[in-house]
């Protein structure tokens, strides 16, 4: 039967101008710097225009979470790289026409108890090491004087492990904690010094030609600290978002007590994990298709120039508690066709090395230069600007399209969906191919109805060629 259905207009906020940020950052995790200069061709070849590095500091130790555990934020020098190797880094992506986002930890610093009992960082150890290798560690320096510490005890909240995570106090107060005796991260205070040192850290890091910050552990620290350090001057002109889990959007707790609060009283982006929330409910079983058409109208997905979109995360894989929250392989593939189709927020690719081998074998590794992933981000880059205007949706699939630049089908089900276009009603370019950037199928408009075939288990990114 031909269905003559009106496209439906997405809400405001997926019809508005793309943001100036809603280009695709991949996020090159656990990556030695000197390896993201080496591949800058290629990444630029595939369609990305900003590059998220691991956090610049000083740490230790070669695991993944050691990134995340500051010693020192006056100098950059860690397994992956130093501040001579960012450096090169970032004037070889940037003559590529790609920015630099930084990776910052400001809510706490490295968990050395099983070592030492005080809170001076960085530390007596760390301080004789720079002094035996004073030439090369003063070339890492951002700022201060490497020959003293820069925190103390007096730098710190009282120590105390999270046990209520619904508690907004012991959240933003208390330790992260591992449990078994863990005396956990030493939390910050958020007092004149600790601010000054932050504040000269993210302006060092960005007078060396970073453009964005993404703000680690933003949850667990008050909007009062985070607007303190984050002064308007210091983030004119970049692109700042934090990452606050939740398990849904308006009406979820964590969203309630978390995430909301930092939106409403910062300027900042964040994590869209209410639209990934909503994905998910979309894909599972006895999920509909429906969910997608317009997500934000319901406070199911965040304001299309608030958003970090993404189908998977570094912190979703390898932390226990959020691996549920893993799509079935196929499902995250057109969850990555959804949010590189549609418009609104900057979407971000996931690309690791095998960090979570043990978990999920090597889905993600090297994940940035799959062929369907590039072509994905062509048809992106190719709609930017473009409005998003909805053709057909039910249980198994969503049909939409970017203006007449192209249509997006995604088919979650076993079996074929077929749907017929009016493009009377439905304006779309006559007698020009629009072919599939994973596929190569096309098709030509030459009649009012149109029957837009998407297999089973698949999407179907069309582009006006």
């Amino acid at each position: 039967m031909k269905l003559s259905l009106q496209a439906l207009l997405v809400g405001s906020g997926l019809l508005a101008a793309s943001s100036a940020h809603a280009d695709v950052i991949l996020h090159a995790f656990n990556w030695n710097y000197s390896e993201i200069t080496a591949k800058a061709t290629e990444i630029q070849q595939a369609g990305y225009k900003k590059v998220l590095i691991a956090p610049p500091m000083k740490s230790s130790g070669n695991e993944w979470w050691a990134r995340y555990q500051p010693q020192d934020l006056r100098l950059i020098d860690h397994p992956r790289g130093n501040k001579q190797q960012l450096q090169t880094l970032i004037q070889t992506l940037t003559s590529k026409g790609i920015q630099v986002y930084a990776d910052v930890v400001l809510n706490h610093m490295a968990n050395e108890s099983w070592k030492r009992s005080d809170l001076n960082y960085p530390g007596t150890e760390v301080l004789g090491n720079y002094q035996s290798n004073w030439t090369y560690s003063n070339n890492q320096k951002l700022f201060g004087d490497l020959t003293q510490n820069f925190l103390s005890g007096s730098d710190f909240h009282a120590p105390a492990c999270i046990s209520n995570y619904l508690d907004v106090w012991q959240v933003q107060n208390y330790r992260l904690c591992g449990g078994a005796g863990d005396a956990g991260l030493p939390d910050l205070d958020n007092n004149n010094w600790v601010i000054s040192q932050q504040q000269a850290y993210l302006q060092a890091l960005k007078n060396m030609g970073i453009k964005g910050f993404r703000v680690d552990a933003v949850k667990h620290m008050s909007n009062a600290h985070i607007n303190s350090v984050l002064t308007p001057s210091i983030i004119s002109g970049m692109h700042v978002f934090g990452e606050v889990i939740t398990s849904g959007g308006s009406g979820n707790q964590e969203y309630e007590l978390f995430l909301k609060p930092y939106l409403d009283n910062t300027s900042h982006s964040a994590y869209d994990f209410p639209l990934f929330a909503s994905m998910r409910n979309a894909f599972s079983f006895g999920g509909s298709m429906d969910l997608l058409v317009d997500p934000g109208a319901y406070g199911q997905a965040l304001a299309w120039n608030k958003a970090i979109t993404f189908a998977i995360t570094h912190d979703i894989p390898t932390n226990d508690g959020f691996r549920y929250q893993i799509m079935n392989s196929t499902d995250e593939t057109l969850a990555h066709a959804y949010i590189l189709g549609r418009n609104g927020g900057t979407p971000m690719i996931y690309s690791d090395h095998g960090e979570t081998a043990n978990l999920d074998g090597y889905r993600w590794q090297d994940f940035y230069k799959r062929a369907d992933i590039k072509n994905m981000i062509r048809f992106h880059n190719s709609t930017q600007g473009s409005g998003m205007q909805v053709l057909g949706s039910g249980q198994c699939f969503l049909l939409f399209k970017r203006d007449k630049k192209g249509v997006v089908g995604i088919n979650k089900c076993n079996t074929p969906q077929e749907y017929w276009v009016d493009t009377y009603a439905n304006e779309l370019n006559w007698y020009v191919n629009y072919t599939d950037v994973i596929s190569g199928n096309s098709f030509q408009v030459n009649t009012q109805w149109l029957k837009v075939t998407i297999p089973a288990r698949s999407a179907r990114m069309w582009l006006q060629q």
